[in-house]
This record gives C-alpha cells, sequence and structure tokens, in this order.
C-alpha cells in the first residue's frame, strides 16, 4: 500500500498506491501536455501535476482506478501537492477500495436512527407521510450519497450526516422558541437536500450529472415532492405547498440558487441551520489539516478567509 497521505511531508519522495479522483488535461505555455490529478487514499487527498504525459500513458489512466505512484511531495501556496514521477498500474481486482474513499464517521445504523428519530417527533401525519415518502423513494442512496461534490461532507455517508447534525440543531432550536413550529422545521431538514442524490453522480468520485447541471438539487427536489404528494392525495394541501417553499428556498439567496428567498419562519431558520452544519464542517476540516498556532489555507466557499487554530489551553 505504501505510505498514507496524511502521512506525506514536503521534500520526501513517496511510493503509493492512490486512486485517481479528478483528473484534466493542460497544455504548458511551450505546448507541452500534462494532467492535473487530485489522488486520494481513505485518509487525505492531494492534487498533483503530471508534466509532459506520454499519450500512451494519459490513456490509461481513469478516475476512479487506482495505480502505483512514485511521488515526489512539494509545498505549493501553503499546501502540500505532489509531482508525479512515475505510474504503474496495479490489478483492481485486487483492490479493496475501502482503503481509498472517505467514509462518514458515523455508522449507517446510526444516521437511520437519527433519521427516524426526526420522524416520529413530527406529529402533523401529513408532513410525516410526506417525509416518509421522500425517503423511502431514495431509499439506501440517502445513507451513501455525499453532501456534495467537495466542498463539505463530501464523503459517502455525508449527505444523511451533514442532516443528522441539522436534526440536532433543529430539535434543539425549537426547544428553546415556542413560536418554531417543529414538524415543519424537521420535516425541511430531513427533505432539503434529497435532490442532492440525483444532482451527484455516485457516493465515490463523485461528479456531477446532466440532470444536476441543467436543474440543479433544488427543482429536482421541488418536482419530487410534487409527485409524491400526488402519489398521497396530498397535492393541494397546505402542507405540501409549505414544504416545496422550504425546499425552494434554503440556500437564501437567489443569487446562491433559491428560486424564492425564505418567507416562513421555518424556512429561514432551514437556511441558517444548514449553513452552521455545512461551515462548521468545512472550516473543521481545513483546520485539522494545519498545526496550532497556525492560519488555514484560504477557504474559496467563505470568502476566501484564512482560519487561525489556536493554541490548545492548559
Amino acid at each position: 500500500m505504501g505510505k498514507k497521505v496524511k502521512d506525506f511531508q514536503e521534500g520526501e519522495r513517496a511510493s503509493s498506491q492512490l486512486l485517481i479522483s479528478s483528473l484534466q488535461r493542460g497544455t504548458t505555455n511551450s505546448g507541452a501536455p500534462y494532467l492535473s490529478l487530485v489522488l486520494q487514499d481513505n485518509t487525505k487527498s492531494i492534487e498533483a501535476k503530471l508534466w509532459d504525459v506520454k499519450p500512451e500513458l494519459e490513456k490509461q489512466l481513469e478516475v476512479g482506478k487506482v495505480y502505483e505512484f512514485d511521488l515526489e511531495v512539494i509545498k505549493y501556496k501553503n499546501n502540500l501537492q505532489a509531482k508525479v514521477l512515475n505510474v504503474l498500474p496495479v490489478p483492481q481486482s485486487s483492490i479493496d477500495y475501502e482503503e481509498f474513499v472517505f467514509k462518514s464517521p458515523v455508522s449507517k445504523d446510526t444516521l437511520r436512527s437519527n433519521f427516524q428519530e426526526g420522524i416520529n417527533l413530527i406529529n402533523n401525519q401529513t408532513i410525516a407521510k410526506i417525509v416518509s415518502g421522500a425517503l423511502n423513494y431514495y431509499a439506501n442512496d440517502v445513507y451513501e450519497y455525499p453532501a456534495a461534490a467537495k466542498i463539505h461532507h463530501n464523503f459517502i455517508g455525508g449527505l444523511a450526516t451533514h442532516t443528522s447534525g441539522m436534526i440536532k440543531l433543529a430539535v434543539a432550536i425549537a426547544g428553546i422558541y415556542p413560536s418554531i413550529n417543529r414538524d415543519y422545521l424537521l420535516a425541511g431538514v430531513m427533505i432539503h437536500d434529497l435532490g442532492k442524490i440525483e444532482e451527484l453522480s455516485s457516493p465515490v468520485v463523485t461528479e456531477y450529472t446532466t440532470k444536476g447541471k441543467l436543474i440543479g438539487h433544488i427543482s429536482i427536489m421541488d418536482a419530487r415532492l410534487l409527485q409524491i404528494g400526488k402519489e398521497l392525495g396530498v397535492e393541494d394541501s397546505e402542507e405540501l405547498m409549505v414544504l416545496r417553499h422550504m425546499v425552494l428556498s434554503h440556500h437564501g439567496q437567489y443569487e446562491f440558487g433559491s428560486p424564492v428567498r425564505p418567507e416562513t419562519l421555518e424556512a429561514e431558520l432551514l437556511n441558517l441551520i444548514d449553513n452552521i452544519d455545512a461551515r462548521v464542517n468545512t472550516i473543521t476540516k481545513a483546520l485539522d489539516e494545519v498545526k496550532e498556532g497556525e492560519f488555514t489555507p484560504k477557504i474559496f466557499a467563505l470568502d476566501n478567509r484564512f482560519f487561525y487554530k489556536y493554541k490548545k489551553q492548559d
């Protein structure tokens, strides 16, 4: 297997079996072809460059497959990167892909239990049936898919992990403010991102589908809710209308992809809770990569801000 990516050090030469999770072709100013790769194991990913790539080698390399890489580890813009010195094929039948994919730290059984607890707390039976119908439609994929291709919770089970965190936040906030309708808030939390299962290609080596690019998970889920509402005979109910509004508005702003802005208390809270859980995951992931007393690299999704990892207090 070789060295794990998390253990790579600047200036060293490392030989490891790694999965190609991204591959882009480019040409230098002098016209020489090269490849920009993202390589990973189950501990971390690293960007890599393969310069002066030969056509016969380029044809052999595929996203989603594992190869033996000989790398030189360097630092570029405060991040470790790799220069590919050599690539060798590996029999794919011998590969244990568990060694090359990121997975949720929460077990699938626990995630299922968290969702069921959320449904059990919904008193309105029309709302509960709509949520159950949505979850049943996507079945096991709910607990397999990531929440995003790159930014936050981008690992197997990431969608359910993200949603589970939001369920806990929703229950806590609803317990503080009696004006909140907990049924709507919990339902919105559990269904708001399910359209990502159709927007994203697969739990492993995730890319955007054609449907995802052309329609997007918000519109996909709105259409799915209307279908489920018709199947349940509640397509004209206020409950379905309010839940559709929550899905359509959960990004909060037009420029962030919401066709409408939040116009119920619970829709506003859904947007805030979504941001809380996503940002905690994004910042935590970045802080895990740096030492105490250092700043993270700029985080593009958070206005290109740096974040400081303070020293632990005695």
